[in-house]
């Protein structure tokens, strides 16, 4: 893994210059169009560079952006892997490991998800506190090298709290519905049943999607700090009020909100 890394760093640095990304953004579902915003120096598409896979998911591209947003140098990710698409833990998170080597301080990673507590509603922003991983496997499972993370991270303070409130206070300024909350990762690609929803709202979920939690394992084994905001895309609670839900629906549901995502994360950089 450490070799593989090397490699990947050492072909996007000679691309690079002297450009040096102090935030990594991954843009999760129906969230590429946020790639405008950002005033590039250099597109890599995921197909150059070593060892990254290539999403296969409507509405990813599939390239790495270098450049400016608000005047931060920003690394953003234009699509992301999923277990689901059959790639290994290692090749999901991947990328991860490789945004941490560009020496990236902080790591920001949206997604969209289901709202699985009646107080949410398609379009809400949910800023994660925390996370309950029922993914069937853990790409931190295997062999540990010391030079990438300790053998057993722990997981307490695996998202970061202090910006959750400053994103919130953001969102309060805007008149944008956002909360904060715990998300809920599994292995998909099959949205669940109505049982299952029911159980996750019970163990205490409030978001239910198919990523993210993997990356977030990994930056903490890095010793990255992470902020996650899930996209509300679809009601799965209460389960009469459950529709049958498609891919385009999401992505229509996650086009209106992204402006809401955008103004939040512009003025969270600010702080930055």
């Amino acid at each position: 893994m450490y070799k593989k890394i090397q490699e990947a760093i050492t072909y996007i640095q000679e691309k690079l210059s002297d450009f040096e990304p102090k935030i990594g953004i991954i843009l999760g579902t129906g969230l590429g169009a946020f790639s405008k915003e950002i005033d590039p120096i250099l597109e890599i598409p995921y197909s150059e560079i070593p060892y990254f896979a290539e999403p296969t998911v409507e509405g990813h591209v599939g390239k790495l952006i270098f450049g400016y947003l608000k005047g931060v140098p920003i690394v953003a990710m234009a699509g992301r892997f999923h277990y689901y698409e059959g790639y290994s833990m290692e090749e999901v998170t991947f990328p991860v490991r490789v945004l941490k080597y560009l020496k990236i301080e902080r790591l920001i990673i949206s997604n969209a998800a289901g709202g699985v507590q009646q107080h949410l509603y398609p379009g809400d922003l949910v800023f994660i506190k925390d996370h309950i991983n029922l993914h069937a496997q853990n790409p931190l499972r295997g062999k540990n090298d010391t030079r990438l993370g300790v053998r057993f991270p722990d997981m307490l303070n695996a998202y970061d709290r202090e910006l959750n409130k400053k994103a919130l206070a953001i969102a309060e300024k805007h008149s944008i519905r956002a909360f904060e909350g715990v998300y809920v990762g599994t292995q998909g690609p099959n949205l669940e049943t109505p049982a299952e929803y029911n159980f996750f709202n019970i163990i205490g979920g409030d978001a239910v999607g198919m990523s993210t939690i993997p990356e977030v394992l990994v930056a903490n084994h890095m010793n990255l700090p992470v902020f996650v905001v899930s996209v509300i895309s679809n009601r799965c609670f209460p389960i009469n009020e459950i529709t049958e839900t498609t891919l385009a629906e999401v992505i229509q549901v996650v086009d209106k909100a992204e402006s809401k995502l955008t103004l939040i994360l512009k003025e969270l950089l600010e702080v930055l």
